[in-house]
This record gives C-alpha cells, structure tokens and sequence, in this order.
C-alpha cells in the first residue's frame, strides 16, 4: 500500500502543481492546463476511494520543481510534475493486484505522454532516460553487436 500512497501523494502534488501553473498560462494552454488539472483531481480521488486505509493527506503547500515566471516555464513546470507522477506510478507497477498493475501502467503512460507535450510546448528537449521513472536497475543490459 506504501506505493499506492505514493502515487497518491504524487497527485496531491500535481493539483496544487496545476493550480499554480494554471494562473500563468493563456489560451489553449491554460485550456490544456485545466483539463489536466481536473484529470487529477478525478485520479485522486479514484485513488482514495481504492485505499483501504487512511489516505496520505494533502499538504497545504508544495515546493515546486520549477519556476512560473513564463508561460516556457510553467510549462516546462508541468511536465516537471507530469514526470514525478509517472515515477509515482512506475512505482505501483509491482503491485500484486491485477488492477493496481493496470491502473499503473495506465497512470504512468498517461503522465508520460502529457510530459512529453509539456516539454514540446516548452521547447525543452525529451528526457535522456527511455523509461523516464523506471530505475535503470529495471532495464535489461544492452546487447552486444552480433548477440
């Protein structure tokens, strides 16, 4: 349930996240920005309803991994924080539960690919690791030319 927890606390982060962001963008962004914001809350909110014990409460205030002095940089923000609920998730990927694996997986492809789309819209190059979230521990070696 620890993992659980986690992704959990990791979408508590993303609301507040987007509730910051939100204010520094305009236009289709901002549209954008909203309906993520509210996909989380509704993640959340599903996940609090799985748990069969007390769910990790909300902190009043987050230190964010960025800046929103722009709207680069808020977007740059959001893909921050779309980065940190996919490792979230990548980290309930183990879980013994058919359904916790799939709402895994689900949740970290969803996080992933809105990563991927804040960074495009921030200009910022794609992440060097493969499998943002996944330990390199997880990935199998590298064949060898002629394996």
């Amino acid at each position: 349930m620890r993992a659980l927890q986690a992704a959990l606390a990791a979408e508590h982060a993303a609301v507040y996240g987007y509730g910051v962001l939100g204010a520094r963008l305009r236009g289709a962004q901002r549209q954008t920005a909203r309906a993520v914001w509210d996909a989380h809350r509704a993640q959340r909110d599903r996940l609090t309803a799985i748990l069969s014990v007390p769910p990790v409460a909300a902190a009043p205030a987050y230190r964010l991994p960025g800046s929103t002095a722009s709207p680069r940089a808020a977007a740059q923000l959001a893909a921050a924080l779309e980065e940190s609920v996919g490792s979230a998730y990548v980290g309930l990927a183990g879980a013994s539960s058919p359904d916790l694996r799939y709402l895994a997986a689900d949740g970290a492809q969803n996080a992933m690919a809105r990563a991927a789309r804040w960074r495009q819209a921030a200009g910022a190059p794609a992440p060097a690791a493969a499998f943002p979230g996944l330990p390199s521990a997880a990935l199998p070696p590298r064949p060898e030319p002629g394996e």
